[in-house]
């Protein structure tokens, strides 16, 4: 008995610490990594660095991080629970997980990423999951383009684990309540096929057997299939096990790709589209470590794009001159500080050179700020600000989006660019006139159109002059196009005017 008022007091005070730390503050850290809340009792002072994920009803999922862990190890852990929670439009279900971020954090969902690896020390006294630093392979890091299974990426499995334990929920003994328990009767069913067909669990009796005692079969099955899926096995070739041509996650689980999932475990593929989505369709930061160009393409020739075929979103980070070539999703592909190549592919593509931890799709500055140059398969893109942007050459991208507006490719090639920096339109929205100035901008004259939204013209005047005030009293209430040309050319720019 007095066991077991111990375990409780354990228990309540770790309630007590966790509720504390739902309201301390993360966004004064650009990247949502700050140190170790203090005061929170020697059971937290082996970590120093903390994050979260900010629950809808105002609990949170913690992060609590050991010295040697690096900050990029941080955020990637973050990303991949926040990847997991993020809805999938159509699916069964995964199109609402508000419940199971919400059941995570009423359940006092933390994760903890601990140094080294597991084994070499003991664990600190701490209610949560367990991700060791050497289990971290981040996007562009040598472990991860080397496909080093020495330092193999356990994250996506860990942090599963958690979601899975805390929020989806987990049927049978030793469990804790979850949102989703017709999933995991699907997920068990899934299971106990795996395992009678030798789909799953192949050569383990012994580690089944204690995965029975401990009621994780499910759990560990899961993330076998998980782990294929997203390609983490395809690149393992080890010459002392036979079955790593053929096998998953260590040789126990009979795919090790995507196509094999579905024809040779076809109940573990249909549990993929009910909840996940088939691309890590937030963004993912790449190391900045990192040089070269970051591939989401697969290519043979370099195995480790058999994992990140399935990024969607990338951010290039750190100082190093360095590239990223994306695949055929809607790509947002983000820059950093320095010079850096972006290549679209096939999907609609925007970028960003703007390095940071977010996924917002800006230049730094307005789009008066760069200069561009035009060539005949990609542009070149240079901020004329030092120490920002720098220079960025851009490939099969769609999209340019600048802090004050955004930009079509299609258009770079035609539009006048000397103009586009000069012509400035104010106000807007406007009443009564608006002024059109052309400052530094050499002409004869310029021809000033202006269009409703159903393309009929309403207005038109040629002008001599850099200043231009312009009467929009007969303009009804609404949304114009404001062509601008100079010297009759046929390369113009538009702007657009709101009347109000």
């Amino acid at each position: 008995m007095r066991k077991f008022y111990l375990l409780l007091l354990i228990l309540i005070n770790f309630s007590c610490k966790s509720q504390l730390l739902d309201t301390y503050d993360i966004s004064t850290s650009p990247n949502g990594v700050i140190a170790m809340p203090t005061g929170l009792g020697a059971s937290y002072s082996t970590f120093v660095k903390y994050t979260k994920i900010q629950a809808p009803n105002g609990q949170a999922i913690h992060f609590l991080a050991q010295n040697a862990i690096t900050d990029a190890q941080i955020v990637r852990a973050r990303n991949i629970l926040q990847f997991y929670l993020t809805n999938v439009p159509n699916s069964q279900y995964g199109t609402n997980k508000t419940s199971v971020i919400n059941k995570m954090g009423t359940n006092e969902g933390t994760i903890l990423l601990i140094n080294g690896s597991d084994g070499d020390s003991t664990p600190p006294n701490l209610n949560g999951q367990h991700l060791y630093q050497n289990e971290m392979a981040v996007e562009g890091h040598a472990w991860y383009i080397n496909n080093n299974y020495n330092h193999r990426d356990a994250a996506y499995e860990e942090i599963l684990h958690h979601m899975h334990d805390v929020g989806i929920g987990v049927d049978g003994a030793n469990t804790t309540p979850g949102v989703l328990p017709t999933y995991q009767t699907e997920i068990r069913a899934a299971q106990v096929n795996g395992l009678s067909n030798n789909l799953w669990g192949i050569n383990s009796a012994a580690w089944i057997t204690e995965l029975t005692g401990e009621n994780s079969l499910s759990q560990e099955y899961l993330a076998s299939v998980v782990d294929s899926y997203y390609g983490l096995w395809e690149p393992w070739n080890d010459a002392n096990e036979p079955t790593s041509a053929t096998h998953g996650m260590w040789g126990i689980y009979i795919a090790k790709t995507r196509a094999e999932i579905q024809t040779e475990d076809p109940m573990g593929y249909a549990l993929m589209g009910k909840y996940f989505s088939p691309m890590i369709n937030i963004n993912m930061d790449i190391d900045p470590s990192f040089t070269g160009v970051f591939n989401m393409t697969r290519n043979a020739a370099q195995p480790y794009t058999y994992k990140s075929q399935y990024l969607q979103h990338t951010t290039l980070t750190g100082t190093n001159a360095s590239g990223l070539k994306g695949n055929d999703a809607d790509n947002n592909l983000n820059g950093n500080d320095s010079n850096n190549t972006i290549e679209g592919a096939k999907g609609n593509d925007r970028i960003d050179c703007k390095g940071g931890t977010t996924d917002k799709v800006i230049f730094t500055g307005n789009y008066a700020d760069y200069t561009f140059t035009v060539n005949a398969n990609h542009y070149i893109v240079t901020d004329n600000t030092a120490n920002r942007d720098g220079v960025d050459t851009v490939y099969n991208c769609e999209t340019l989006k600048f802090a004050d507006q955004e930009i079509a490719a299609t258009t770079l090639a035609t539009e006048d660019f000397e103009l586009a920096r000069s012509f400035k339109m104010f106000p807007n929205p406007a009443k009564k006139e608006i002024t059109i100035t052309l400052n530094n901008l050499s002409f004869s004259s310029v021809k000033v159109s202006v269009y409703d939204v159903t393309g009929r013209r309403v207005n038109e005047s040629t002008y001599t002059s850099k200043t231009i005030n312009m009467n929009t009293n007969s303009f009804s209430k609404g949304v114009y196009l404001v062509k601008i040309q100079r010297n009759n050319a046929s390369a113009l720019v538009t702007k657009k005017l709101i009347i109000k």
